[in-house]
């Protein structure tokens, strides 16, 4: 008899949560366990503003899923482009652009999310998004070419326009970017001599009346008060109505001469979600408590690309996307899973909140660990005391570790490698939001498959 053929597409928090919890709990031979995903690595996303900064390397955040896992999954190279529920075949894009067809018997889909945009003219053409590696590497490199483009220059419209930075989105990522590469530019003056520390001015605004509003007033108010203390402009109840590739204008009215536009406005499910044609809850895959999609057999979901129901607030609310629910929402699909085929019970997903962290750089940050507020040095030691714990491997811990270490005694530096210089840099061309078939495509793709094998 075949063996049942699990199929995670998304190798994030959630997939690899999932996967990583049923190769320690399936007895071997129970299963079959395949990963789709186009690179080898699970991304710490939490960590991407320091990747940015320079603080830590692209390496230490890019956690190896060939040293951690146990050999028993395969792993796919490449990513799912649609999902046929009736026939049970996943389509994927493998890295070489081959399309092939994976089947299955369960799929669980942890696509994650990709940045969401807006119809502002000029955005997706000339804002960059802090949702990738490369993405990460790129504005690192960017924010460094306006200090050395700026110190060159000769017209002083020019260098003002290169040392005005905008970060659209005052949630954690927003947050984080803004007063991580703000204290990267501050440290760099040393280095420019030339550059009137008064012209980098860096600015981080956010439609919502609230910086953060997950913290708390009183948390919320300290965090805002140590990014103005430390010289970044924050507007509220402000976005952006349009962008040119050397200015940016506020809803507000207010036109700034600008070449570096930061969007981090939120995200939204995968584009593969809406490859299901299925039931969604604002852009995410509408599924049950105990994370299964509800009229298709052997289809689950979770993470960022669904919208499970929250049972701690209750009222219909779901989930928000977040690693710390992503994490625990793969633990509870794989024991799902397990039970699913030794026809057990399956169980709710439901959490604890154990608070929030948030990382200023330096000294700087505001933590929450199970309600208790704290900010400046402690809260630094929780929040990545959280971070460090999370990695999965000891060799991706070390690598942070020494990495903090390094850059607490001998300071930031300045390199720009130039590694994605002459490379397309939208938002689609880092994410790849494009690349997804129709769910007519989809069941036209299966049906011709079928017919020539």
């Amino acid at each position: 008899m075949a063996r049942p053929r699990i199929l995670v597409v998304g190798a994030g928090f959630a997939g690899v949560g999932c996967v990583r919890r049923l190769e320690r709990r399936l007895v071997p031979g129970e299963a079959e366990i395949t990963l789709v995903t186009p690179f080898s690595y699970q991304l710490y996303l939490p960590l991407l503003p320091q990747v940015a900064a320079g603080v830590l390397t692209p390496q230490s955040v890019a956690v190896s899923l060939r040293r951690s896992r146990r050999h028993r999954t395969r792993i796919v190279p490449g990513g799912a482009i649609g999902v046929d529920t009736d026939a049970k075949v996943c389509v994927v894009r493998k890295i070489t652009d081959e399309i092939v067809n994976e089947p299955y018997d369960y799929i669980v889909l942890a696509a994650g999310s990709v940045t969401r945009t807006f119809d502002i003219p000029g955005l997706v053409e000339h804002a960059r998004g802090m949702k990738t590696l490369a993405e990460a590497a790129y504005v690192r490199d960017h924010v460094i070419a306006q200090l050395d483009l700026a110190d060159a220059s000769q017209d002083e419209e020019e260098r003002a326009s290169r040392l005005q930075f905008v970060v659209v989105g005052a949630g954690y990522a927003g947050t984080e970017t803004a007063a991580c590469l703000q204290r990267l530019t501050t440290n760099a003056l040393k280095q420019y001599p030339r550059l009137d520390p008064k012209l980098i001015k860096w600015h981080l605004i956010d439609i919502a009346p609230k910086l953060m509003p997950e913290l708390g007033d009183k948390l919320g108010l300290d965090a805002l008060e140590i990014l103005r203390r430390r010289g970044i402009e924050v507007s509220l109840g402000v976005s952006i109505a349009e962008a040119t590739a050397e200015r940016v204008t506020f809803t507000d009215g207010r036109v700034l001469p600008c070449r570096t536009l930061i969007w981090t406005a939120g995200v939204a499910a995968s584009p593969l979600i809406a490859a299901l044609g299925a039931e969604t809850v604002r852009g995410r895959l509408a599924v049950t408590p105990e994370l299964s999609l509800r009229g298709s057999d052997g289809v689950f979901a979770l993470g960022d690309a669904a919208a499970v129901p929250d049972l701690a607030k209750g009222d219909g609310a779901v989930c928000p996307p977040t690693a710390q629910h992503a994490m625990r929402q793969g633990r509870t699909m794989a024991d799902n899973l397990i039970a699913t085929l030794r026809g057990m019970p399956l169980v709710p997903y439901e959490h604890k909140d154990l608070g929030l962290v948030v990382d200023l750089g330096g000294r700087d940050a505001v933590s929450k660990p199970f309600g208790i507020e704290l900010k400046g040095l402690p809260a630094q030691v929780v929040a990545r005391g959280y971070h460090w714990s999370a990695l999965r491997t000891n060799v991706a811990k070390t690598r942070v570790l020494t990495n903090w270490m390094l850059n607490a005694i001998a300071g930031d530096d300045f390199v720009r490698t130039g590694f994605q210089l002459r490379s397309p840099a939208t938002l689609k061309d880092f994410e790849y939001t494009d690349a997804y078939l129709s769910p007519e495509q989809v069941r036209a793709h299966t049906a011709a498959t079928v017919i020539r094998h």
